[in-house]
């Protein structure tokens, strides 16, 4: 159709809906971190601000679940429908991860419903607050789980090869596969940090527009500590990724890093460009530093993409992918570092616009972050659906129709997306957090007013 092969035609299908459905599926597993974390502060400390902020949180995060809940049912339904194939060959290796992931999903609704629907029910808020850590655990065995089976496509192990069929499966060993650990801490790391990062952007944004009250402020610095914090943790889990890809993937490291002869005290290439015969041109070039990333040692040897196969080599431009990925992670450490500094400092205003428009970019900026790293981990495990038993072209679908299923997913999402929008706009516009500060706690919004005079 178009001039599209089929295969094409599933790749763009699958990585529209997986871009979509990242954006819910990281704020499903960041967000409730953050509810948790805000109603803890707030019965500690008895400000209402903070039980303000959960219940507020809350409400949005909701929209964002339910919608999260529809696209990841799209990809269910795809990888029958356009991979046959592959599920064929591994559904029976990777259906303990999916059911697990479906009964964690089910876990969290239940007890986000039960915490939506007793706010003020205890005489003891601790008892409430009790409720969000099954919706913390369930968010993220739900993240944990789904990441698994990315895991095992990356490092297939947990079974036999006989005449073409995948025999005597051990799913808790396909499960827990080389690739597993690193995976999972910088998938959850990165949720976390993004939730707070687009927290932190909305709080920033209202103090500028409407020069926030001492509500927003408190979201302010508590969002961008979070930020900071995961911002480390994220940092870490890179790097233990990228040693990671050394051992056991070393053509997506060398095609990430535009790293083609095998040598040692490899260095770092940050973006630039290839000329027609694959030579760097125009980059910053970091000594000895790819070296240091993949094996702690400055002088270490670093595998050379020229060492595999030209027809197993990933596409180069994911070299773009993982480059502003690992800027934007920097980008949003120094910034989120900088305010934390300004506010220590007594002298210093942490409510600088400039500073505040910086940290407003940090929310759209990681949730590209997001997408960028999974495009990096999806195309860098190029050509294979299953890296070293079956390629993509091998595991997709040939039904004539995946052009038709394309249209009619966009639209899905299309309208989605609108009536994500519409809903949230319905639930917060004209319904500003100082109202319902002054309806819920009149006293402390009182005090709050005085405050910001």
């Amino acid at each position: 159709m178009f001039g599209f092969e089929t295969v094409e035609l599933s790749r763009a299908l699958t990585a529209m809906t997986l871009i979509f459905h990242a954006i819910f599926a990281t704020l499903g597993v960041g967000v409730p971190v953050l509810v948790s974390t805000a109603e803890f502060i707030g019965i500690k400390k008895k400000d209402p601000h903070y039980t303000l902020l959960a219940r507020r949180w809350t409400r949005g995060y909701t929209i964002t679940v339910a919608i999260g809940v529809v696209t990841g049912t799209a990809i269910g339904l795809q990888l029958s429908l356009i991979w046959p194939s592959f599920m064929q060959l591994a559904g029976n290796v990777i259906a303990l991860p999916l059911f697990m992931e479906t009964f964690a999903f089910f876990f969290e609704a239940i007890f986000l419903g039960i915490y939506l629907y007793t706010w003020d029910r205890f005489k003891n808020p601790m008892y409430h607050w009790l409720l969000s850590i099954p919706v913390v655990i369930g968010g993220t065995l739900s993240a944990f789980f789904i990441t698994t089976v990315n895991s095992f496509m990356n490092t297939p192990q947990g079974f036999e090869m006989e005449e073409g069929r995948f025999t005597a499966v051990d799913p808790l060993a396909a499960m827990f596969n080389p690739a597993t650990p690193t995976k999972v801490f910088h998938v959850i790391s990165s949720s976390y940090l993004t939730a707070a990062a687009v927290l932190a952007g909305i709080a920033a944004f209202i103090i500028l527009m409407k020069k926030g009250s001492l509500y927003h402020k408190k979201a302010l610095k508590l969002t961008v500590m979070m930020t900071f914090l995961f911002a480390i943790l994220t940092a870490v889990a890179g790097d233990l990724s990228a040693k990671f890809l050394a051992e056991h993937q070393p053509e997506k490291l060398a095609a990430g890093e535009w790293h083609f002869e095998t040598e040692e005290g490899a260095d770092l290439v940050v973006f630039g460009s290839l000329n027609e015969n694959n030579v760097v041109e125009n980059a910053i070039r970091i000594p000895n530093a790819l070296s240091f990333l993949a094996h702690g040692d400055f002088q270490a040897e670093v595998e050379g993409l020229n060492e595999t196969p030209e027809d197993e080599r990933p596409p180069l431009w994911i070299h773009y992918m993982f480059d502003l990925m690992v800027s934007i992670g920097f980008y949003t450490l120094g910034i989120s570092l900088l305010f934390l500094l300004f506010w220590k400092m007594k002298k210093w205003n942490e409510f600088h616009p400039l500073l505040l428009w910086g940290i407003v970019a940090t929310g759209p900026l990681s949730m590209l972050a997001i997408e960028f790293g999974w495009i990096f981990a999806e195309v860098g495990r190029q050509p294979w659906i299953l890296r070293g038993f079956m390629t993509v072209a091998e595991g997709a679908t040939t039904s004539p129709y995946v052009f038709s299923m394309f249209v009619l997913f966009a639209l899905v999402y299309l309208v989605l997306a609108i009536g994500c929008l519409a809903t949230l706009r319905k639930i917060f516009k004209g319904k500003p957090a100082e109202l319902e500060l002054e309806h819920r706690y009149p006293q402390t919004a009182a005090a709050s007013k005085e405050g910001d005079e």
